[in-house]
């Protein structure tokens, strides 16, 4: 049962959205009562969908709960080919098999978000393996060279003398040809697609189909400011555990509590309105970023879980205490090479990471109601049952001698 609430509608075409083309068809579309097809495409260019797909993948599910059929395509061709729409810099084919492990999980990871049950999922190298060159030359003749290299981000590149390969220019007709294979009626995007997805409604009228519409969503900037990138590593994942999780959204800058809270999440409106007026009016936004990761640990996991994960951030942060689940790490040795140790407990990933902590003061011996800063990276430590070793604030490895 399709439901055509002009409220819910306005709410779709507006929430999260940067632009929608074409607005006026859409939204008659919408509220004719006419199932549609909603797409989305992801490339698994990562193991792991970040917070910043949460936009997109939110947008399916309001669609989705209003009736409509929306589809998921996994780009485990076009992962290989790889999108440049928003690099600074060639993106390099990536091996097949990389792609291939990197998707295990999509589907899991996405159904954090969307109702996988009712969500057609589908792979794109069912359709583009197929293809010749007799297709894609046809498919390439409704575009202009010139259409391509005005885009912004590729002008950017041609006029530094950046490299550009003949097979990024590719990529658009694949993504487009995507909305063909699955007769898509609207595809979502980020503002960085909008020539990939007016690709498909090119293609969608060569290939005698109606033209998509189309909506895109704002990008989303990460844990250091800059946009939220895997290839960055400043993403919150949607995998992560849920006090990871929490301890990630609390680090996230204050300006972009509210745009997280709009983009990320279906907080409804009003309520945001309020938290945006009380940072205003004076509130430290530490507790409204508490709701924020609150409220994004629920989505990704349940309430339960965030409840715990507060309450262990809490304890950590506020009370100085610590963590009530801690690993250990188990050996004979009685004295350790401050270095060695760090990596051999997992708290470095290597000598030269290890290091880097030291100096920057982060590594901490708790023993007892001892705490002895470590700032000597030559130094060696003499473990003892149950001491522990702290780096940074949200790092612990107790200490258990064989």
């Amino acid at each position: 049962m399709l439901n055509s609430n002009q409220q819910k509608i306005d709410e779709i075409l507006t929430r999260g959205v940067d632009e929608v083309i074409d607005k006026g068809n859409l939204e008659k579309k919408l509220k004719s009562g006419k199932p549609l097809r909603i797409k989305l495409g992801i490339d698994p260019t990562s193991p792991d969908i970040h917070i910043g797909r949460a936009i997109p993948l939110l947008k399916l599910r309001d669609f989705q709960k209003l009736g409509h059929k929306i589809i998921l395509i996994i780009g485990d061709f076009t992962g290989v080919i790889g999108d440049t729409s928003d690099k600074d810099g060639e993106r390099p084919m990536l091996d097949e098999k990389v792609i291939k492990q990197n998707m295990k999980t999509y589907s899991r990871q996405a159904e954090k978000i969307i109702d996988i049950r009712k969500c057609e999922v589908r792979y794109n190298s069912q359709w583009l393996r197929k293809l010749d060159y007799h297709e894609i030359g046809r498919q390439a003749d409704n575009f202009s060279l010139n259409e391509f290299i005005s885009r912004e981000n590729i002008k950017k590149r041609l006029d530094s003398g950046k490299r550009i390969s003949l097979r990024e220019l590719m990529y658009p007709l694949m993504q487009g040809y995507d909305s063909v294979a699955v007769k898509a009626n609207v595809e979502i995007g980020g503002t960085d697609q909008r020539f990939n997805l007016l690709a498909g409604r090119e293609l969608q009228r060569y290939y005698k189909q109606e033209p998509q519409d189309i909506i895109t969503n704002p990008l989303i900037e990460g844990l250091d400011g800059r946009k939220m990138s895997s290839s960055w590593q400043n993403t919150v994942n949607l995998f992560d555990p849920p006090g990871e999780m929490f301890g990630k959204i609390m680090s996230l800058q204050d300006e972009f509590i509210i745009k997280y809270f709009n983009l990320a999440t279906r907080v409804d409106l009003k309520t945001i309105a309020d938290y945006e007026q009380e940072i205003k009016n004076g509130a430290n936004p530490r507790d409204i970023k508490a709701k924020l990761a609150k409220e994004i640990v629920k989505m990704c996991h349940s309430e339960k879980e965030a409840q715990v994960a507060e309450n262990e951030f809490n304890k950590i942060f506020r009370d100085k205490g610590l963590p009530s689940d801690l690993p250990f790490f188990e050996t004979s040795k009685k004295i350790y090479p401050i270095l060695e140790l760090l990596c051999d407990t997992k708290l470095a990933v290597s000598k030269n990471d290890a290091r880097r902590l030291v100096e920057g003061n982060a590594v901490e011996i708790i023993n007892g109601e001892n705490k002895i800063k470590i700032s000597d990276w030559r130094a060696e430590t003499k473990l003892e049952n149950g001491i522990i070793i702290k780096v940074g604030s949200r790092r612990f490895v107790k200490v258990k001698i064989k």
